[in-house]
Parts: structure tokens; sequence; C-alpha cells
């Protein structure tokens, strides 16, 4: 059984946002889109930065959960 409280507690709210704006994949209060986070994890992946590629893989767990 999954436990209730699974999110972490230091999660640093608007660290992905930041990251996105600073490598300008969005401008203003734009929404981050599954192609911009698709990008974010290539990056990761490129830098080898394991704690972008875990923000990114929590966007996507956060975005399948809210189309439930």
């Amino acid at each position: 059984m999954a436990k209730k409280n699974w999110i972490p507690k230091n999660l640093k709210k608007g660290a992905l946002r930041k990251t996105a704006k600073r490598l300008k994949l969005i401008k203003g209060k734009e929404k981050l889109s599954a192609k911009d986070l698709t990008i974010l994890a290539k990056r990761a992946k490129k830098t080898g930065n394991t704690k972008l590629a875990r923000r990114v893989s929590l966007a996507k767990t956060f975005r399948k959960m809210r189309k439930k």
C-alpha cells in the first residue's frame, strides 16, 4: 500500500520554473508544457544534473495526478 503523504517535504517550489525561465523556455506566467519538460529532461541527462532530472520527473508525476 502506498504512503499517504509521499510528496517530499524539502520540495523547492518554483525551482523548475526558474530553471525554465533561465533557459528561455517560458516567459512570465506561462505554464510548463509537456514539450518544455521533455527539453528540460534532455538537458538534465546531457549535463548530468540529477537534481534537475528528479524535479522534471516529479513534475511529470504531478501532471499525471492532476488528470485523474
